[in-house]
């Protein structure tokens, strides 16, 4: 019996996968919130959702992974961290899955789709900070954004490079994703 292997139902229960790895993976860290914030758990299964069912459903689940998130377990909280990971990780999962879609799914071309979305996703977090420090009366300075995005974030960045292409090889090899 052959299956339509892109069904409704097969990408609802997948987002649903996907963002319940988003509200559990940073639980394995949230004992060293400084850990958490370094390896960004939240990153990878919506960069994943991205890549596997396509950039709409990315952005749903990164827009509203962290402010569910933020709901039920009141972390992160919700100005500005939520807020602003939700824009972030929903431009994540737009971008990764807009982009692999539109290249050859090679290694080559992963790394290029998830460097995409990853540098995307973060230029946007800089621009919603800097929006909702304004709205608040203070400051997002460059260093901020820097210390943010990028130094604070290079364990995850790194992991994120390394795995992400593993994973989506796998997926690729045992044909759950083309």
């Amino acid at each position: 019996m052959q299956t339509k292997t892109n069904s409704p139902a097969r990408n609802v229960v997948l987002a649903a996968l996907f963002l319940a790895l988003a509200f559990l993976l940073p639980m394995v860290t949230g004992h060293v919130p400084q850990i958490g914030n370094m390896l960004c758990p939240m990153h990878f299964p919506v960069l994943l959702c991205g890549f596997v069912l396509g950039g709409p459903w990315g952005l749903a689940v990164g827009f509203v992974a962290p402010l569910l998130r933020s709901v039920l377990f009141g972390m992160p909280p919700m100005f500005p961290t939520a807020i602003s990971m939700a824009f972030e990780l929903g431009t994540y999962g737009l971008v990764s899955g807009l982009m692999y879609k539109k290249v050859r799914h090679t290694i080559p071309m992963m790394y290029a789709a998830l460097v995409t979305a990853m540098v995307a996703g973060r230029l946007v977090w800089g621009a919603v900070r800097f929006v909702l420090a304004g709205l608040a009366g203070s400051s997002f300075p460059f260093s901020a954004f820097l210390s943010g995005a990028v130094l604070g974030a290079v364990p995850g960045i790194i992991a994120q490079l390394i795995l992400i292409p593993l994973i989506l090889a796998a997926l690729q090899k045992a044909k759950v994703m083309e």
